[in-house]
């Protein structure tokens, strides 16, 4: 007799296990159906597909030459990509050979640190700026009052130890952290997404991303910022897979023969995940951005938060009955210690100029030689202990006061500027900063001499126009994936992504500007790529569907680094005509 199974396809196939027509129509918008799941350790932690060798054997390559070559551009093609983004961010490095914008606070804060240890007032120099510029500054002796935390600084002072206080030397290390950044989002990228193409395109788009070139070769602390962050976010990435990996190798094999391995409650509630030195790795950097601007702190809860939901779909995913208990017994508590405490305690140690020059007394001139409020509880702070203790503890006391009072400072500073921004309007970028900004006549500062009109040279902070617009579809598209596929990937891209955004809508009458975004451009851009990736389409789409998705992707790519290569005048400071200028204003808020 003839089974059920054997007379009637089953629901959703022809007798030939063809798809039916609305099945095939489905899979151009990524529907799987009928296809086998990966077993769970393919599910733990996904392999890098083995990469196609076809081009290279169509330039000529043998079949063992071409292996060597695609297997080569897990690094190759991030090197490659890096090596564009140094070179287009060193060009002319040193020019305008001017202190611009926010360098004023910054570049002298950092040869400060180097010549007296401490930020210093330099509001006592007459014209310093210029002075600077001429190359014959003296550092003054009284501290100065800043508002941000020194790691920023003493990376721009590598710089200025190197090079000297000159305009290459406050900008080199921003630009070399800036070509490092485009490196690891690549290889972010690349095992995020388990493509090398949407890794280096995401790395790509972050080197032709206009605010993250002009911060790049701009001396303030913003970058800095970015880098850490970036750093922390590729860090947990990697504990993220040799977590998973732990796992999958102490799940059991069915007895088939098969390798196929099975979920199981005892490892995926009792497992211990053991050493995790790249979250530790995560904590310093952390602490590194905490210690560059606050708002580094903001990624310390945020990753906190989005490393232990990780652990919890890892030990569900592994078997466990209970993973929300599972991870909060034996994971939670060494994530915690492994990234806050190290954290605070970085920042901490990077005082460690304004805890070690505590200066000299006398009785008619007080402290000096020190940095700010370092002897505020000596002196002001009521009583305070004698002894060994006085020794750790009112160093400690005057660093809080100190804290307090920058607290106070960030979170009511309302002064207005001409280029301040609501953070409503970071994502169509319609309201960037002019850094520099002359109007040179006709044959003087590279003006050419043939021009009717005077030429105008700027440097003005811009996201690439048609990336940004690009970022906010992207963004609305990985809210669907999260959201309704719950896709991962897309979660931990918005976490990078909002942890940097959303907090700026709690202050929105304090003095802020579009610049702050950098710390979550390369987040934007992994968005851009993963619906890059979305448009050429899911595994298993035609042949039509990704011709058509490649045209689209394509298209989009190309026209993101035109405007790029457009607006290239006005992110250097070139001399070009006023009318020129003029056509690269789009909006009048530009202006």
């Amino acid at each position: 007799m003839t089974s059920d199974t054997a007379t009637h396809p089953r629901q959703g196939r022809t007798t030939d296990e063809q798809p039916l027509p609305w099945q095939r129509r489905l899979r151009r918008f990524g529907y799987q159906g009928g296809v086998a799941q990966p077993d769970v350790r393919e599910r733990l932690v996904p392999a890098f597909p083995e990469p196609g060798t076809r081009v290279w054997e169509a330039m000529g390559a043998g079949p063992g030459a071409a292996r060597v070559l695609a297997r080569s551009m897990g690094w190759a093609g991030p090197l490659v990509v890096a090596l564009f983004a140094g070179l287009i961010r060193f060009w002319n490095l040193g020019s305008p050979n001017a202190v611009i914008f926010d360098e004023t606070y910054y570049a002298k804060d950092a040869w400060a640190l180097l010549e007296r240890g401490y930020e210093v007032d330099w509001n006592s120099v007459k014209d310093v700026n210029d002075q600077i510029i001429a190359g014959h500054a003296a550092v003054p002796d009284a501290p100065g009052y800043v508002v941000h935390p020194p790691v920023g600084k003493w990376v721009i002072a590598v710089g200025e130890w190197m090079f000297g206080l000159n305009p290459f030397g406050w900008r080199f290390m921003v630009a070399v952290l800036g070509t490092l950044s485009v490196l690891m989002l690549c290889r972010i990228g690349r095992r995020l997404f388990r493509s090398t193409f949407l890794g280096c395109l995401a790395g790509a788009l972050l080197a032709v991303d206009g605010l993250h070139f002009v911060m790049s070769r701009t001396a303030l602390l913003d970058t800095v910022l970015m880098f850490f962050v970036l750093a922390a976010f590729g860090c947990v990435l990697v504990d993220r897979d040799k977590a998973r990996a732990r796992l999958a190798a102490a799940l059991p094999e069915r007895q088939d023969g098969t390798g196929t391995v099975l979920p199981d409650a005892g490892v995926g509630d009792r497992l211990r995940l053991g050493w995790r030195p790249w979250r530790l790795a995560a904590g310093v950097f952390l602490g590194l951005a905490f210690a560059t601007k606050w708002n580094g702190a903001v990624y310390l809860a945020a990753f906190g938060l989005m490393i232990v939901l990780w652990d919890v779909g890892s030990r569900r995913l592994a078997g466990a009955r209970r993973p929300w208990l599972s991870t909060l017994r034996r994971d939670a508590p060494w994530a915690f210690l492994s990234t806050v405490p190290v954290a605070i305690g970085v920042y901490i140690a990077s005082w460690t100029g304004w805890f070690t020059h505590s200066g000299t007394y006398s009785k008619t001139a007080g402290w000096q030689h020190s940095g700010f409020f370092r002897h505020w509880a000596e002196s002001d702070g009521g009583q305070s202990p004698d002894g060994f203790l006085a020794g750790i503890l009112n160093p400690l006391r005057s660093l809080w006061h100190y804290e307090r009072q920058v607290w106070d400072f960030n979170t009511t500073l309302s002064s207005p500027h001409t280029y301040q921004s609501n953070p409503w309007s970071w994502l169509v970028q319609s309201r960037p900063v002019s850094y520099f900004y002359e109007s040179p006549k006709p044959g003087n500062g590279g003006c050419p001499i043939d021009t009717t009109d005077k030429c105008a040279r700027e440097v003005l902070a811009l996201g690439t126009p048609l990336l940004w617009w690009a970022g906010c579809f992207a963004v609305i598209y990985l809210l669907y994936r999260w959201a309704l596929r719950r896709d991962w990937r897309a979660g931990a891209v918005l976490c990078g992504l909002m942890a940097g955004y959303l907090p700026w809508f709690m202050w929105q009458e304090r003095t802020i500007f579009v610049f702050y975004a950098v710390v979550f451009v390369p987040f934007l851009c992994l968005a851009v790529a993963m619906m890059v990736g979305a448009i050429l389409g899911p595994p298993g789409s035609t042949e039509r569907r990704r011709a058509l998705g490649a045209v689209g992707a394509g298209v989009l790519v190309l026209l993101i680094a035109w405007n790029f290569i457009y607006f290239f005048p006005i992110y250097t400071g070139q001399a070009i005509p006023m009318d020129a200028w003029r056509n690269r204003m789009w909006l009048d808020t530009w202006i």
